[in-house]
């Protein structure tokens, strides 16, 4: 007699062979699957057949199949993810994608593939990004090229992936591959990008993602150069004064960023392109009708010029009497913050041991308001270094001699002009006899003393 075994349904018994009850032949539970499960039933002749943990089993083993199968199509690795990133952003102005449902679809997948992108650069809070990840998508992100269509995309993005964009972005320019940046080798091939990205200043709604982008571009040196060279620098006195706050701010930071970062680059730039630098950086910044903008730009001037790198600079700047005129208006303001960042620009001009004439007639002509002035000029906290600063400011400004005398004596009336470049004793000892001779003329070698004593708006425009 063959071997019983108690079957899954109750009353029924099966053999070892297969036969139930009565000797009728079931089939066995393996042929029931998604596929010929619904066939099996209908050839099965068993009556007592529990169907619904049949079905249960089918279900179960199609749901596993489908979850396997849609993993497949998603990228396994960095590299297949910045791949398959790639293709999609090449792609978003396809006839098919643009149409219909299709183009929400691939946008609502590239902002999950920009996300994983970032969850690999930065982690996910729980866990550290590993490192051979992150080499793996920085070295095919620009193997592939995947950095122009990103920045061309990036308007057609949804808010929450055009910052990830930005933050991915910014994590590449200082992800190194077998310790080298090998961003800055793809960027020097790609300098055009950079115009792209100064232009979005331009579009306030991805100003301040192009602008977070740029600022990393430029910790590369051969892309800060390329930029100050570039036209597009001159658009940055416009975009500071923009209308829009945020933006205003954004390219103020990159303004910065770029006239800092790269010492020996900065001063080769404003070497060249002194002149009409400092004309627009005067006018449209120092002088702005903008409280902000003046702030930010006469903290800006006191970085560069003290820094030591761009010492020849600075000598070139405190020799114009341009200059210190829209200085001491400065001095002048009503906010303690561009006072005190206007006063470590002005004692420039004071400790400078070859002020031009014009310089020490401004100062002599203003010396009591100046006086006065840094008398009760004191900051909110105290600070030794500004108060031996303003100390010796105040000694510089005490013991100058003017370098212009003006004497009358001629038969006609008429003012002479006679410059002793500081050495006023000898201007004492000329007689009465050499001062009445009509051919009196002032001497030029101190500069231009003429036009300025003549000047109607002297005196008015260097008062405190």
């Amino acid at each position: 007699m063959p071997a019983q075994f108690v079957d899954p349904i109750p009353g029924q018994t099966r053999a070892a062979g297969g036969v139930v009850g009565g000797g009728a032949m079931a089939p066995p539970l393996s042929d029931f699957n998604s596929e010929n499960g619904a066939m099996a039933l209908k050839r099965s002749s068993s009556p007592t057949m529990d169907l619904k943990k049949i079905f249960l089993r089918a279900m179960r083993k199609s749901s596993v199949k489908t979850l396997f199968k849609s993993k497949r199509t998603r990228p396994k690795t960095p590299a297949d993810l910045v791949r398959y990133t790639t293709l999609l952003l090449s792609n978003l102005d396809s006839p098919v994608v643009v149409s219909g449902t299709k183009h929400a679809e691939k946008i609502a997948e590239l902002d999950m593939l920009i996300r994983e992108m970032k969850l690999i650069l930065y982690g996910n809070g729980e866990c550290e990004p590993v490192a051979e990840a992150c080499a793996q998508l920085t070295q095919e992100f620009f193997k592939e090229n995947t950095l122009r269509p990103l920045v061309l995309g990036l308007p057609k993005l949804n808010l929450e992936a055009r910052k990830d964009a930005t933050r991915v972005v910014a994590n590449l320019q200082r992800q190194p591959v077998n310790s080298r940046l090998i961003a800055s080798d793809y960027l020097e091939s790609n300098l055009d990008l950079m115009e792209l990205l100064i232009s979005g200043y331009e579009d306030p709604v991805i100003a301040l993602h192009y602008g977070g982008m740029l600022r990393e571009c430029i910790r590369h040196q051969v892309v800060a150069r390329y930029v100050l060279k570039s036209e597009c620098m001159k658009k940055f006195f416009d975009y500071i004064q923009l209308p829009n706050f945020d933006v205003a701010a954004d390219a103020t930071a990159t303004f910065k960023e770029l006239m800092t970062r790269h010492k020996s680059t900065v001063a080769e730039f404003l070497s060249e392109n002194y002149t009409w630098f400092f004309a627009e950086f005067n006018s449209k910044l120092l002088e702005s009708p903008n409280y902000i903008t003046r702030r930010q730009a006469i903290k800006l001037l006191g970085d560069m010029l003290l820094d030591r790198s761009n010492s020849a600079i600075m000598v070139r700047y405190v020799r114009s009497k341009d200059n210190l005129r829209i200085l001491m208006n400065l001095l002048r303001e009503t906010s303690k913050c561009i006072q005190f960042d206007a006063f470590h620009v002005f004692k420039l001009f004071v400790a400078n041991q070859n002020k031009p004439p014009d310089i020490i007639n401004i100062l002599v002509a203003n010396r009591s308001k100046l006086l006065r002035f840094l008398s009760s000029f004191k900051t909110d906290k105290e600070d030794g270094s500004f108060e031996a600063d303003k100390a010796q400011v105040v000694i510089e400004i005490t013991e100058l001699e003017p370098t212009t005398v003006l004497l009358l004596g001629s038969s006609s009336g008429d003012l002479n002009k006679i410059a002793s470049c500081g050495d006023i004793k000898k201007i004492a000892a000329y007689s009465g006899q050499e001062l009445d001779k009509p051919e009196t003329k002032k001497t030029a070698s101190c500069g231009e003393l003429e036009d300025i004593c003549s000047s109607s708006s002297f005196e008015e425009s260097n008062k405190l």
